[in-house]
């Protein structure tokens, strides 16, 4: 959505290796925010260079919208039929969540992926508001 407010975050810390994959044993991961765009380009290039002798640190500057703050969540399960109105006998309806956005597709995709050879079996990503129970029940 173009009119979504950014916000700007810097994040990272001390990585276990060079693949800055995990923080390293005992260190947790910063984040420093929010700021404005040039706030946050400011302080990287501050904390960055505090930290150039140790090759094991890095930050980056994260970006964060609107659409990033609102919560989503991931229905579906088993249903009776290929029309999709009715959860399967005695198979309740799934609800995951809150997620962000990414998070919440990320989930979806891990579940369809587990549930590919189910024909019955549907998952759909839901933002907050519009989250039917009675529509996804088949009410």
């Amino acid at each position: 959505m173009s009119g979504d407010r950014k916000s700007y975050y810097v994040v990272g810390g001390e990585y276990a290796d060079a693949s800055f994959a995990a923080p390293a044993p005992g260190k947790a991961l910063e984040r420093h925010g929010p700021f404005d765009e040039k706030a946050a380009f400011d302080f990287w290039r501050s904390i960055t260079g505090r930290t150039v002798d140790n090759a094991l640190v890095r930050y980056a500057i994260a970006i964060e919208t609107d659409e990033d703050r609102r919560l989503w969540y991931v229905a579906g399960g088993e249903y009776a039929d290929a029309t999709f109105q009715t959860m399967a006998e005695n198979k309740p309806l799934e609800i995951y969540g809150p997620f962000t956005r990414k998070a919440a597709m990320d989930r979806w995709r891990s579940m369809t992926g587990r549930t590919v050879d189910s024909a019955l079996t549907r998952y759909s990503v839901e933002h907050q508001n519009d989250l039917d129970i009675r529509r996804l029940l088949g009410g």
